[in-house]
């Protein structure tokens, strides 16, 4: 059975590229009808904090990661202590104080990775640096080979030993991580080899790059996947755009999804190149799933965010918010979009824009805000067919074009120059909101 992990140091929030790695791992299990392990690599007892723990945790679920068994290194400190003395007693290391270093062998290594081909390694390059002279050098002349720490002198393991001793002792068929880790293939080959166990198939993931094709940066998105969640991207389209970074399902397909993604997906299709973070791309993928959703799921996750902004309350009606998403749904890249974008709905106060003010508003329209308001405000039924009647009988009387009003009343109304129509508008928002805000609309 294929048996893969992925494996957080939660000494941070769980990021792009551990999202995407822990995505392709996930495909690959289900794909394989295998296991997904998660392993929480908190052996650095200092730097390793429950917050990220939870939060890595908190946001695979949120992307619908699901996990089959989950795994804390720090509770296995005892195992890998009995494999270190083991290599002790057979001659294999050697304990330097409270330490214990496995003496590095001097031979090639090769390996074949899944993605990139043979790779090979001289453990003579593991050399033992000093900063004053290069590389330091026995007593033939020879660079020393660096030996790989197996335990620290506080007991906790280091990062290549203990990596080794899992992923054997959980089966684990293949490992599929980033590019970063190709340098610590070899040695954990060396440890695989020197405990006498068989060692997985590798697959290094290749890196993702900013637009500018720089390392992926905070400024170009490498930011934590909650953070993204705060800005209003939906987990469904985070998958999605996640998976594109590196591997296609073919025919230029860019939406998919994820049970139709996994059937098609192969860890030898994953690009060799590195994979670009197309903030534009993402947004634009967002707003398809968006678009396509159901409003009463939007709804519920909008309710959150509005909370949060403060601009409702915990007896917000629900179908209220439900009305303005089929509203706005066709036009948002992000929920977020939503709060800019429906935020007069909310507010007791308009907020006009200066540019709107500055033009559309340029010219007072106080007395055809006041007529219409009062129309408004006479009508038995208020709808959106009773409100355009209205605006349009205000109109003829005046003797405009309706093009004439409908910018200045929206931008009274919403603060903005853009939006839907005005009548779903005006509807939306109330007839008291709607009456209200014409009857005192300042340009100030």
């Amino acid at each position: 059975m294929v048996k893969v992990r992925f494996a957080p140091s939660p000494t941070g929030f769980l990021h792009v590229g551990g999202a995407r790695t822990a995505l392709f791992n996930w495909m690959y299990a289900k794909a394989q009808k295998g296991k997904f392990l998660l392993r929480i690599e908190d052996t650095d007892q200092q730097r390793s904090k429950q917050e990220y723990v939870d939060e890595i945790l908190d946001s695979m679920t949120w992307l619908g990661l699901d996990w089959d068994e989950l795994i804390y290194q720090s509770q296995r400190f005892d195992i890998y202590k009995e494999h270190a003395l083991k290599l002790v007693s057979e001659g294999k290391a050697y304990q330097d104080g409270d330490a214990i270093l496995l003496k590095m062998p001097k031979q090639e290594v090769k390996f074949w990775d899944l993605i990139r081909g043979e790779i090979v390694f001289d453990t003579a390059s593991f050399v033992v640096w000093d900063e004053e002279s290069g590389s330091k050098t026995n007593e033939t002349g020879e660079a020393q080979l660096k030996d790989e720490v197996l335990l620290k002198s506080d007991g906790s393991p280091a990062y290549n030993f203990c990596c080794v001793v899992d992923d054997v002792l959980m089966e684990i068929t293949h490992v599929v991580r980033g590019e970063d880790h190709i340098s610590n293939t070899p040695r954990q080959l060396i440890v695989y080899q020197s405990l006498g166990f068989k060692p997985p198939k590798f697959a290094h993931l290749p890196l993702i790059t900013g637009a500018d094709g720089k390392r992926l940066s905070k400024r170009t998105g490498a930011v934590a996947v909650s953070a993204y969640r705060k800005m209003g991207f939906l987990p469904e389209a985070t998958m999605n755009f996640l998976m594109l970074l590196g591997w296609s399902p073919g025919n230029n397909q860019e939406m998919m999804s994820m049970k139709n993604a996994v059937q098609k997906f192969s860890v030898k299709k994953i690009n060799k190149t590195a994979a670009v973070f197309d903030m534009d791309k993402f947004r634009w993928l967002n707003g398809q799933y968006i678009k396509q959703a159901d409003p009463q799921y939007i709804t519920s996750a909008l309710i959150p965010l509005l909370k949060e902004h403060q601009l409702v309350t915990d007896d917000v009606d629900p179908g209220f918010i439900k009305e303005a998403v089929t509203l706005y749904q066709s036009r948002l890249p992000t929920l977020m979009d939503f709060l800019d974008r429906a935020r007069y709905l909310f507010l007791e106060k308009v907020e006009i824009e200066q540019e709107a003010k500055e033009t559309i508003l340029a010219k007072d329209r106080t007395m055809e805000f006041q007529l219409l308001a009062d129309r408004l405000h006479a009508l038995d039924a208020y709808d959106k067919d009773s409100a355009e009647k209205s605006f349009r009988a205000v109109v003829d009387e005046l003797g405009l074009k309706a093009s004439d009003l409908v910018h200045p009343v929206r931008v009274a109304l919403t603060g903005s120059a853009v939006g839907p129509g005005l009548f779903e508008t005006m509807a939306l928002l109330g007839k008291s909101k709607t009456v209200y805000r014409l009857k005192n609309f300042t340009n100030e």
